[in-house]
């Protein structure tokens, strides 16, 4: 059955008061006879405060829903059993099942108990209330005798005060009855209308409240239809993994792998490496804009390293450049600067089968992993996974040619020369550096360039181990099936067998064509399924506990890179993908985290102990400024941006607000407060990032909106003081971007205009 965690949160405390008393009005208590983790709780309400003013609003929408007669003839009918969820509740929420009058009694005397104060908004409401009543009934004093018995009676039985029997009861409400009918329509209730306003007023607030509560039904429905969708989506095993689909950059890059391990004999490809080839061109050509170019996402402009690396591909799978389609491409391509403005991903990928001047590509030197203090490691885990296995191909010297052994010097603007980008005097210096790599490749000691290469070779085999593929993405795989062949392994070796299907399992077969997803997300995918479901209360416990024990059988156990710079941190936590053992991904835990607080794993003890490495992983790998990163800890070692290398904008991996904010959620959901000093260095770390009109950039999301959102959200649970002016000012960023349909979105071009 489908229901709403926070009525589910709400009956259970109503229970519990009535049952127990206010003294068993326990986060605890609560969570445990819910079924809930108490961060799931905490999530709804934040503090048994804030669940008491939870009732007091349930009890205000009784009152607001109701005529004043019904209201207090329906808070005294004889009760039926209801240890079952009300039906109309279930099914619509804002329906909720009539409150009893001993129900009312006893979160009143809690409220009292615990904080007089929060019984304010029901006392306004209910003076207002019973103006209202009283102003429209013949006979105002009996009416108002009958309002004071019904209430007589709720607390009568709510304290076991010689309640009246069940006979004296029936006759006690049919008199109370008598005295609550109203002498004309009643109508209802609010704080905010007095009887000396217009009675025009009550129809205007009735309206509204009507229109509001119709959209909340309509809202309903979807949401169901939605999850049920949703769990129908669940593979057998328990995972959910939906399609990661990126520009066509790796479609033309799979053109020129296939060139590099199996170049046409005659002039003719392989018929099944033609299928392939085929296929991937489909995909290229139904992405082409009208402009001639190819764009690096949805509506976007013409990119000039997609759209170059795709005519290449195409060139690669015979189309002749004078043909129409590759005539526009070219002019596309000279119109964004040519061949010279493509980066050194591009340049290097072009410069392995001629197409590019090996003198103009940065070196990037197998001798790095030999460099002590660890220099390997101050780059991004992702651009590791590129670049030892590049290092390799650079160093081995290995180059294929073409069929044809045409070129591609019409993409090369005219009069402009062939050069690095020069942007300060450390980019200048790093370009004399290379130089001197150059130099050093042709007559430097040879038994050191041996040395680097075992070593790189080392470090890439070890790096494939546990895992679905180097660094588990796309490029990772395809350099280190580059670097395989280069160093003369057969293709019946069981590592490239390993890559070569890992790598082939990233493509999406469609009718005629093939795309490449650039990594698998399904620890992701069902983190974030499992925590939509458990949010909304709608997971079925079945299918939540499937999810729970998939996601423990994915626990990351062994260390990885991270150690390097934490030796001493024990492992925890989970990667993006199936496997990927020595990245565990912090994003990635902190969302499984959110999400098993809405699960019930087969061995609990296990998931407690998970959930527990988990966290204190992510303590562990909090940086130097209170943020978090997606892998690695105080990865910002800006020098390195000015490598030639660098331009592909992804050599370092910094703390950015997005994955701060989830953190900060996902351990202040499980009871950390912005009193614990790393809570406090991660709100501080927010606030110091915010910008000045309000919002948070995103680094793995779009962009301002994504990181504004997920800021907040830890903002939010942290509940810090020091933070309450900065959601302020994101909350007025957030209602001054929102479109005119209502909605919200973002374009990627705010990365490039840094703006929204």
């Amino acid at each position: 059955m489908l229901t709403s965690t926070r009525y589910l949160i709400l009956e259970t405390a109503i229970d519990l008061l009535g049952r127990d008393g206010a003294s068993a009005l326990t986060l605890e208590h609560v969570a445990r006879e819910a079924g809930l983790s108490k961060g799931g709780l905490l999530y709804h309400f934040e503090g048994k405060e804030q669940l008491l003013v939870g009732l007091i609003e349930l009890l205000i929408q009784d009152l607001d829903r109701k005529q004043v007669g019904d209201f207090l003839t329906s808070s005294i009918y004889e009760e039926q059993p209801w240890t079952a969820l009300d039906t109309d509740a279930v099914e619509n929420p804002t329906n909720h099942r009539s409150l009893q009058g001993h129900e009312i009694a006893s979160i009143l005397m809690a409220a009292l108990a615990i904080n007089p104060h929060l019984l304010e908004p029901i006392r306004e409401r209910y003076q207002n209330w019973q103006s209202i009543f009283l102003a429209n009934t013949d006979d105002p004093t009996r009416s108002l005798v009958g309002r004071l018995a019904a209430e007589g009676l709720w607390f009568s039985e709510a304290l076991g005060l010689a309640p009246p029997t069940r006979e004296q009861r029936a006759a006690l409400v049919l008199e109370i009855q008598s005295h609550t009918q109203p002498g004309e329509s009643m109508r209802e209730p609010s704080a905010s209308i007095t009887p000396t306003q217009p009675k025009n007023a009550f129809a205007e607030l009735a309206s509204f409240k009507s229109h509001v509560e119709e959209l909340e039904r309509q809202a309903y429905q979807p949401t169901q239809t939605s999850a049920r969708a949703l769990l129908a989506k669940q593979n057998p095993q328990g995972f959910w993994q939906g399609d990661l689909t990126a520009d066509t950059t790796l479609e033309s890059d799979y053109v020129l792998l296939l060139l590099w391990l199996y170049p046409p004999e005659a002039g003719a490809w392989k018929p099944e490496i033609q299928i392939k080839i085929d296929k991937a061109m489909r995909t290229i050509l139904d992405r082409q804009l009208s402009d001639g170019g190819w764009d690096i996402y949805s509506e976007g402009p013409a990119e000039v390293n997609a759209t170059t690396r795709a005519y290449v591909a195409l060139r690669v799978g015979g189309y002749d450049p004078d043909q129409p389609l590759m005539q526009r491409a070219r002019e596309c391509i000279l119109a964004l600067g040519g061949l010279q403005a493509t980066n050194s991903y591009t340049k290097n990928n072009l410069s392995m089968f001629g197409l590019f001047p090996r003198k103009y590509t940065p070196s990037v030197p197998p001798e790095l992993v030999l460099i002590p203090g660890n220099v390997l490691y101050e780059i991004s885990s992702w651009s590791r996974a590129i670049v030892v296995p590049l290092s390799i191909l650079q160093a081995s010297g290995v180059q294929r040619k073409v069929p044809g052994n045409w070129t591609v010097d019409e993409l090369l603007v005219p009069n402009r020369k062939l050069t690095f980008p020069k942007k300060d005097p450390f980019s200048l210096m790093f370009h004399q550096v290379d130089k001197i790599l150059k130099l050093w490749e042709k007559r430097g000691f040879k038994d050191i360039r041996a040395k680097a290469i075992r070593e790189a070779e080392k470090w890439m085999l070890d790096h494939m181990r546990f895992t679905d593929g180097l660094g588990a993405i796309f490029p990772g795989m395809m350099y280190a099936l580059m670097a395989m062949d280069a160093l003369g392994y057969e293709r019946d070796h069981p590592d490239f067998i390993d890559t070569l299907g890992q790598l082939e399992g990233l493509i999406l077969e469609k009718e005629g064509a093939l795309q490449f997803q650039p990594s698998l997300s399904p620890v992701w995918d069902t983190a974030i399924s499992m925590f939509a479901l458990g949010e909304l209360g709608i997971g079925e416990p079945e299918a939540m506990q499937r999810a729970a024990d998939w996601l423990l059988s994915k626990e990351i156990r062994r260390k990885g890179d991270w150690s390097v710079k934490r030796p001493d941190l024990q492992p925890g936590g989970w990667p993006f993908q199936f496997a990927n053992e020595l990245y565990p991904d912090i994003d990635d835990t902190a969302m499984v985290l959110l999400a098993l607080e809405h699960a019930k794993a087969s061995d609990p003890d296990r998931q407690t102990r998970a959930e527990s490495r988990a966290i204190n992983w992510l303590f562990g790998m909090q940086s130097s400024d209170g943020g978090w990163a997606a892998f690695d800890v105080d990865n910002t070692w800006a020098l390195l941006n000015k490598v030639p290398f660098a331009d592909h904008n992804a050599m370092l991996d910094p703390s950015c607000p997005d994955i701060t904010g989830r953190v900060l959620e996902a351990l202040c959901r499980r009871d950390y407060t912005h009193q614990h000093p790393a809570i406090a260095r991660a709100v501080q770390y927010l606030l110091v990032h915010q910008q000045a009109n309000g919002s948070w950039d995103g680094r793995w999301g779009v962009n301002y909106t994504y990181g504004t959102f997920l800021a907040l959200r830890g903002l939010r649970a942290s509940g810090s003081p020091t933070a309450s002016s900065a959601v302020q000012r994101a909350a007025a960023w957030v209602r001054s971007v929102q479109n005119q349909d209502g909605g919200w979105g973002e374009s990627c071009a705010s990365y490039e205009k840094q703006e929204f």
